[in-house]
């Protein structure tokens, strides 16, 4: 699909039908809370644009999950790091990172090739902050996007970056986030 015609689709489907498919909605109206998402969502609670809050978050983490799928569904979480603001905004839908290389099995970048849509979990354990990103994911060799990315410190090669364009975001309820704090890095001697 042509970068217009994906965008029209895109902004067509409002970010509660993103988040909330009809068998979701079902287990909401079951459980009892469908009422209270659907008001959330009619008061604009759910949105695409990310804002300046959010883009905050993001620009702070050094640790990401990046969920995708396989063409037939089957699921996988990968853990994505790299210096604080290694996530880089591009504009109020679109963020970008590096795709540093790790043990080289390729599921996430595999997944993508076949199956745009992903997902971005973010949390702050220090302050009891997550937030979800529901979206597309692509893999991207461009040399400029690359190199716009790339810290300015002793990396090895990178030659692609995963590109997300949200779709949907919501802050995660606090309750139940252990009150982690970063380590001080260990000085060896």
């Amino acid at each position: 699909m042509t970068d217009a015609r994906q965008l029209a689709a895109d902004t067509a489907v409002q970010p509660d039908e993103v988040m909330f498919s009809p068998a979701v909605r079902s287990e909401q109206a079951c459980r009892g809370s469908r009422e209270a998402n659907a008001r959330r969502a009619a008061a604009g609670r759910f949105a695409r644009e990310l804002s300046v809050d959010a883009m905050a978050f993001i620009a702070e983490r050094d640790s990401a999950y990046l969920a995708t799928a396989s063409a037939d569904g089957q699921p996988y979480v990968q853990h994505r790091g790299g210096p604080p603001g290694f996530l880089q905004i591009l504009n109020d839908h679109t963020l970008a990172f590096l795709d540093y290389p790790g043990n080289k099995q390729f599921i996430s970048i595999g997944h993508l090739a076949e199956n745009e849509r992903a997902f971005l979990f973010l949390m702050d354990y220090a302050d009891a902050l997550r937030l979800k990103l529901w979206g597309r994911a692509e893999v991207s060799t461009d040399p400029e996007l690359i190199a716009s990315l790339k810290p300015s410190v002793g990396l090895r090669r990178l030659d692609h970056a995963i590109v997300f364009t949200v779709l949907a975001w919501d802050w995660n309820c606090s309750q139940h986030i252990p009150r982690l704090v970063p380590a001080e890095p260990t000085q060896i001697t």
